[in-house]
């Protein structure tokens, strides 16, 4: 059953989770075509799915790769988690067996500024409650195999240190936000305490996670962790995970989290749900095997890629694709008046309360950017333009008479009022993309290019940049990763996801402007280098007043605050 809107009031998103009916998640793997043995349930409405249904299907062909990106956003979003949803709803009320893949939420955000991350009105997954906290578990696995990590690799160089570690290099993780970890001393207990300077990350920063998300299977998750560079000897040479014997307990502590989770979207659809690496720090979509499965499993797999087109879709044809030999065809990026105004000089309440044709006019080179981007790849673009109650309609028919100027196809989305139905217009758009023509999808570099010559081109010719400049510990990190034979690496960089430069400040296109590499980090298990561009944090801070003050669950076990 699902829940309507009344003559006065639209319920939030709470409301409309919490009165929803869904399936049992027993008919939703049927749904999707996987066996009773191939899934462990969690309660009613999730379930983790076995490996083994992947080893089944393997021979069946892969699907069509739909991709949803987005231009620039807000710090507020402009809805490409609920586009994705509302998608898929349409395409499965178009009679097409289609399958959402999509990244698990985490909780830091949700307590910090987002408060919940399934979806928004009649397109959001459920159980929505559980997947916006604790879920199956997964990113707690992946930060208790982060630490145990550490902590036996600070045990070896106390016991003895036969390895000769010189410099540590592996940090520690929480999920919760907490700026007064960036930078911690540790070992203060005195004697044979290991005393030495270190901070942590947010967990789905974690190279733990980008592995996870990565790994075709139990064998590569394996040998992917046994590549993690925890430090260095005197002489520069790295020392890993395998050579502190830490793979197999951290392998153990992730044998259920490498499955992907099995839920559903207000009207039915399956969707797997699997891994939460964030696109400003990491690559920033759900995992290759839930991908994977998704592709052999149906007709259609729409998968969103995280912030906007120079973050995750980027690193999804850099990384991901190129890794997996994903073939994405289309890219849906999702539109906002609001974002248009902001780029266009308005502030984000101006933006959302006010009606201002220039400014959306003015917002219009950031969409040509994101558009050229996604031309770049090699994909085709289907415009979605995600309507927001304040929008007007002059805006909203300026918007899309300037897309259809441009040869674009595009199309307002409704999904938040309507679900699937809201999404139709923007589901036959892509659907007439796939069909009229096909994609021309290409990694933007080769990997034996020089790894500052790939950093330099991601500058260029995805965010616009006139170069790149090397500062801080670039320069060495860039002779280290010579001198040990990481060149042949993907980048993935480390960004501001509020401009395309790495002043987040800079809205629309900047012009006249270089791009700052302070840190070039190896993630040999993942497989790329981080670089971390401008002031990018790998551990966020709470806001003021975080959401978290307004998180409640009454004596039913009710939840309440959750957006």
């Amino acid at each position: 059953m699902i829940p309507t809107p009344t003559k006065n009031k639209i319920p939030s998103n709470l409301e409309i989770s919490q009165m929803a009916r869904p399936l049992q998640i027993i008919e939703i793997a049927r749904r999707a075509g996987l066996r009773l043995e191939e899934i462990e349930v969690y309660g009613q409405y999730k379930a983790k799915v076995s490996l083994k249904a992947l080893e089944r299907i393997k021979v069946r062909p892969y699907g069509r790769l739909i991709l949803v990106t987005a231009i620039t956003p807000t710090e507020a979003g402009e809805g490409k988690t609920s586009t994705a949803i509302g998608l898929t709803e349409a395409l499965g009320r178009l009679r097409k067996k289609v399958m959402l893949t999509l990244r698990e939420p985490s909780i830091g955000p949700i307590f910090g500024v987002k408060g919940g991350a399934c979806g928004s009105g009649y397109a959001q997954i459920l159980p929505m409650e559980d997947i916006n906290l604790h879920f199956t578990g997964d990113i707690h696995a992946v930060g208790t195999a982060h630490n145990l990590l550490t902590a036996m690799t600070e045990n070896h160089v106390i016991h003895g240190n036969e390895l000769g570690i010189d410099r540590l290099t592996w940090r520690r993780v929480s999920e919760i936000p907490d700026r007064n970890l960036r930078h911690v001393e540790v070992g203060l207990g005195g004697i044979g305490y290991l005393k030495r300077e270190t901070g942590f990350d947010i967990t789905v920063a974690s190279e733990i996670m980008a592995i996870l998300a990565l790994a075709s299977g139990m064998a590569d998750l394996k040998e992917r962790l046994g590549r993690v560079v925890v430090g260095f000897t005197k002489e520069g040479r790295p020392v890993t995970a395998r050579d502190v014997k830490a793979v197999g307990a951290m392998a153990l502590l992730l044998r259920e989290a490498v499955q992907p989770n099995l839920v559903q979207t207000l009207e039915g659809q399956p969707v797997f749900i699997h891994t939460g690496p964030f696109a400003n720090l990491a690559a920033g979509t759900n995992s290759v095997l839930s991908s994977e499965m998704a592709l052999r499993l149906a007709d259609y797999c729409v998968t969103e890629c995280g912030f906007g087109s120079d973050l995750g879709l980027e690193k999804y044809c850099n990384i991901v694709a190129r890794s997996a030999g994903f073939k994405p065809e289309v890219a849906v990026l999702v539109v906002t008046v609001r974002a248009l105004k902001v780029h266009g000089g308005l502030s984000l309440k101006e933006a959302s309360e006010k009606e201002d044709t220039r400014a959306v006019q003015r917002g219009f080179e950031n969409l040509e950017r994101h558009l050229a981007i996604v031309k770049r790849l090699g994909l085709i673009p289907v415009v979605a333009i995600n309507r927001f109650q304040n929008d007007t309609e002059t805006e909203l028919k300026l918007v899309h008479e300037h897309c259809l100027g441009l040869k674009v196809r595009c199309a307002i989305s409704t999904v938040s009022e309507q679900g699937g139905e809201g999404g139709i217009k923007v589901a036959q758009e892509v659907m007439a993309a796939l069909q009229e023509k096909s994609s021309q999808y290409e990694p933007l570099y080769p990997l034996d290019l020089p790894v500052k010559e790939k950093i330099t081109r991601i500058a260029r010719e995805i965010y616009g940049a006139d170069g790149v400049e090397f500062v801080e510990s670039a320069p060495k990190d860039l002779e280290e990763i010579e001198r040990n034979g990481f060149t042949g690496l993907p980048i993935n960089m480390a960004k501001t996801q509020l401009s395309l430069s790495d002043d987040p400040k800079r809205k629309g296109v900047p012009a006249g402007w270089t791009l700052q590499v302070r840190e070039i980090r190896v993630a040999a298990g993942a497989g790329f280098l981080v670089a971390l561009t401008g002031k990018i944090l790998t551990m966020p801070g709470l806001p003021k007043n975080p959401l978290a003050e307004q998180l409640d669950v009454d004596d039913n076990g009710r939840a309440s605050g959750l957006f």
